[in-house]
């Protein structure tokens, strides 16, 4: 999640003196910019360039695909809100050098796609497409906002055997409890944004908590789930994180690091040792990294395992 600025929380604060409804209104348009887009960051852009380019029409809008390496298993990488997919390009480098094939896109109104609206009907039309024309894929990796679309259509209409959420949360409604509290919105505010929502979606609150919470409604047995999230993220806590780990039960392993924040933690070392421990080796292969925190039998998640911290590994990969 984008940090919001002080001038802007303040202002739909003002406005909640006046109109809960009206400063919910503008709490609603402000969750959903995109703007500023996020550039390529220097590091990832020998990466960013060595994609093979394509396009879609997602919901009327022309968005950018980007494929590397040709091995014969294939995963999908999903960004988050104002993200960008060259901000994985340390995980596409070691995939690629596992043999896979990676797939993944700018939603509309990012990177160097098209639009000035989205909203996580895009990412799952986008994922839906791209299973039609590379898929089955092996893996789909989210992070943040992208997270929650992993297991959106993992769960729904883009299967897969593994997951991995970085960073990410386990509904909407994480998202939205978070940017109010970011807001300090009062209550009747902060109801009226949740509202607002519902409607965009033209669904009620059963039909939205059917349809995106993988906490109510989880993955398949069969899906494994790898969870990682920074303890320190300030951008989108890690409880439901945690919530999302404990809803899998012995399917699902979580990487609780430290140090790198909300954004970092992609390319962090322990990371990504981890996600591409699971997609080689299954949860067999992320237990045997020894740096992730299994199910006890009661569901509650276990606290045996080593913490990662910054330090460990060297920091992130180039």
């Amino acid at each position: 999640m984008p940090s919001v600025p002080a001038l802007l929380a303040r202002s739909i604060q003002t406005a909640a003196v006046i109109s809960p409804r009206l400063a919910g209104d503008l709490a609603y348009r402000l969750f959903f910019m995109t703007t500023p887009r996020m550039p390529v960051r220097d590091a990832d852009t020998p990466t960013h360039g060595d994609a093979r380019r394509g396009r879609l029409t997602v919901r009327g809008n022309e968005v950018t695909t980007y494929e590397w390496g040709t091995g014969p298993r294939t995963a999908l990488l999903l960004h988050g809100w104002r993200g960008r997919a060259s901000q994985f390009a340390p995980l596409v480098r070691e995939l690629v050098a596992e043999r896979f094939r990676v797939i993944s896109f700018d939603a509309p109104a990012h990177g160097s796609s098209r639009g000035r609206h989205t909203d996580i009907r895009d990412w799952v039309d986008a994922a839906e497409q791209l299973q039609a024309a590379h898929g089955p894929f092996s893996v789909i990796v989210g992070h943040s906002f992208g997270a929650l679309a992993a297991t959106t259509v993992a769960r729904t209409t883009v299967p897969t055997p593994a997951v991995v959420a970085i960073a990410g949360a386990a509904g909407p409604d994480a998202f939205l409890a978070e940017f109010a509290r970011e807001l300090d919105l009062d209550t009747a505010t902060a109801a009226r944004l949740s509202e607002r929502f519902r409607q965009r979606f033209d669904m009620d609150q059963a039909a939205l908590t059917a349809r995106f919470d993988a906490v109510r409604h989880p993955l398949p047995d069969r899906t494994a789930l790898l969870v990682v999230h920074d303890r320190d993220d300030r951008r989108m806590p890690d409880a439901d994180s945690l919530r999302l780990h404990e809803a899998h039960g012995g399917h699902s392993r979580l990487l609780r690091a430290e140090g790198f924040g909300h954004t970092r933690v992609l390319s962090a070392d322990a990371t990504l040792d981890a996600a591409v421990a699971l997609v080689v080796g299954g949860l067999e292969g992320v237990d045997a990294l020894g740096t992730t925190t299994p199910t006890t039998t009661s569901g509650a998640p276990s606290e045996v395992s080593a913490r990662v911290a910054a330090a460990v590994g060297g920091g992130p990969r180039r």
